[in-house]
């Protein structure tokens, strides 16, 4: 496949191991040659690289199979998903979930990503609706400027949030940065 027609989701091997593509970009910069310019994980550890590849440069695409679960719930064995269309129980240990766990609380629906039968990594929806279960209060009269306070969500996440957000509210998160989007 060529790494012009690379989209973001896709995955592709370079030097041996699987890359899942978060970010794709094609560079034509005025008189220099075009380039695609991308941000790949690396799928055993979720490692972060990003990677320059000549325009229409030949890369290796790998099929993976991506199906909807559901998360249940953890134990001292790893975190508990659920197959939609099979109901199996797919356990995942801690590592390979990481910080995704700060987004997830019981009955969330989010992807896995298998490769050859083996869970791989786990995609996140964009966003979740978590509750507010400490912020402090807001200051009476403080309207003038827009000042963002830390907020710990249902989940341990910690997140900045307008004033105007109290303790029991829904709120709506970014799962790629964990920034506040808007009251759900």
């Amino acid at each position: 496949m060529k790494s012009t027609d690379l989209r973001p989701g896709m995955a592709i091997k370079l030097s041996g191991a699987i890359y899942v593509i978060t970010q794709f970009q094609h560079v034509t910069p005025g008189n220099l040659r075009a380039f695609v310019s991308l941000k790949l994980k690396r799928v055993p550890d979720g490692t972060t690289i990003e990677q320059r590849l000549r325009s229409g440069e030949e890369v290796e695409q790998v099929n993976l199979d991506r199906r909807q679960v559901e998360y249940l719930y953890s134990d001292n064995q790893g975190h508990v998903f659920m197959d939609n269309e099979t109901y199996d129980q797919i356990t995942l240990m801690k590592d390979m979930v990481g910080d995704a766990m700060l987004y997830l609380k019981p009955n969330t629906t989010l992807s896995i990503l298998f490769a050859e039968g083996q869970p791989v990594m786990v995609e996140l929806p964009k966003t979740v609706d978590l509750r507010v279960t400490d912020t402090p209060p807001a200051i009476k009269g403080a309207t003038a400027t827009n000042q963002p306070k830390e907020a710990t969500l249902e989940t341990g996440l910690k997140t900045r949030v307008p004033p105007f957000i109290e303790i029991g509210e829904q709120v709506r998160v970014s799962t790629e940065d964990g920034s506040y989007l808007s009251r759900a």
